[in-house]
């Protein structure tokens, strides 16, 4: 017997979105933007949590440089 996927089940849609920078909807490398769209969130949404986290103490702004660094940019 073969096992379902619950939200495959219900009638969920699932698509992934490769991690990837894309050239529209940036700031200033489109990090946030490229992570919203994995994610399925607004790219307004994911600035602000990121503004945020930047008040607690941690290597926030040394993750953003290295995800820059790593995630692809997105020819489109």
């Amino acid at each position: 017997m073969q096992q379902m996927d619950y939200r495959a089940h219900c009638g969920y849609m699932t698509t992934t979105v490769a991690l990837s920078r894309p050239r529209t909807n940036r700031m200033i490398a489109g990090v946030c933007a490229g992570l919203a769209q994995r994610w399925g969130m607004k790219a307004g949404t994911v600035r602000l949590l990121f503004l945020l986290s930047c008040l607690l103490p941690g290597p926030q702004f040394v993750v953003y440089l290295v995800l820059w660094v790593i995630m692809p940019d997105r020819g489109y």
